[in-house]
C-alpha cells in the first residue's frame, strides 16, 4: 500500500484535501448564504484544513490508549471528523443554521444544523482514507529510519 510511512506524510496529505474541502465550501457558501461573510468563509477553509491536520497527526494510534481496543483508521477519522464538526456547529450555530435553512427551508426535515457532524464524518473518512493509503499508519510513522 504504502512504501515509506510518515506522519509528516500523513499530515500533509490531511492538510491538503482538508484544504480542497474547505476551498469547496469557501468558493460554494455564497450559493447557500447569499450574506456569508468573509470571516465565515475563511474560517471554513482554515478549518477543514485543520481537521486534514487533526487526522493526520491521529494516524499514530492504533489501539485506543485506555480502552485497549483497535483503532483502524476508518473508526478514527469519522470519529475525529465529526467531533470537530460538532464542535464548529457549536460554536457557529446561528451561521450553520442560517445555511441549512437557506438549503432546505425552514420547515426541512434536514434543517439541523448539527447535520454537519454527518458531513464531518464524511469528510473526515476521506481524509483518513488517503492519509492512510499514501502516509501509512501507526507506529511506523513515527519511528527513526537510518
Amino acid at each position: 500500500m504504502f512504501r515509506n510511512p510518515s506522519l509528516i506524510t500523513r499530515i500533509a496529505i490531511g492538510k491538503g484535501i482538508g484544504f480542497l474541502f474547505g476551498l469547496v465550501g469557501f468558493i460554494f457558501l455564497p450559493l447557500f448564504l447569499p450574506d456569508a461573510s468573509w470571516l465565515l468563509r475563511w474560517g471554513l477553509l482554515f478549518w477543514y484544513t485543520t481537521v486534514g491536520a487533526v487526522i493526520g497527526v491521529f494516524g499514530v494510534f492504533t489501539w485506543h490508549p485506555v480502552l485497549k481496543l483497535p483503532l483502524p483508521w476508518w473508526v478514527r477519522s469519522t470519529v475525529i471528523g465529526a467531533w470537530m464538526n460538532f464542535v464548529l456547529t457549536f460554536f457557529a450555530y446561528y451561521d450553520m443554521k442560517d445555511i441549512m435553512v437557506n438549503v432546505f427551508g425552514s420547515n426541512g426535515a434536514l434543517s439541523s444544523p448539527f447535520l454537519f457532524v454527518f458531513e464531518g464524518a464524511i469528510v473526515g473518512v476521506v481524509i483518513g482514507y488517503f492519509a492512510t493509503r499514501f502516509g501509512g499508519e501507526g507506529k511506523e510513522t513515527v519511528e527513526e529510519r537510518p
